[in-house]
């Protein structure tokens, strides 16, 4: 079982950038890529980037919230995910996703936090 994954390398610089304008962690802004990355489909979803990013650690990324993000992969992919394909190939896929995404949306929003804010209250 791994419990170790790579990010591509445009994450890791996507998530040096936006840890020095905000002040939070690798560990964090990958919680943020995850759940913004589950927003997309299905189908847009890239299996095949670089491994020439940050070392991350499964109990860095998840937590004691493991299940729940392998219930919500395999909510949004419509099948059961084994472990050897939830971790790392479908947290890395979502991950790298996220990434942009939250920079695209870093880019044009003022305020990191009033806009994570504001996503709280449009999936109310």
């Amino acid at each position: 079982m791994i419990f170790r994954l790579r990010t591509s390398q445009k994450t890791m610089t996507i998530f040096t950038e936006l840890q020095k304008k905000t002040n939070l962690k690798p560990f964090a802004l990958s919680k943020i890529a995850i759940a913004l990355s589950l927003k997309e489909d299905q189908d847009s979803l890239r299996f095949d980037t670089d491994t020439n990013g940050l070392d991350l650690n499964k109990q860095t990324i998840t937590g004691k919230y493991d299940n729940l993000y392998k219930c919500l992969m395999e909510q949004h992919c419509g099948y059961h995910l084994t472990e050897e394909d939830y971790f790392p190939k479908y947290v890395k896929a979502h991950l790298d996703r996220g990434a942009v995404i939250l920079h695209n949306e870093f880019r044009y929003a003022k305020d990191l936090i009033s806009y994570l804010a504001g996503l709280e209250g449009a999936a109310i």
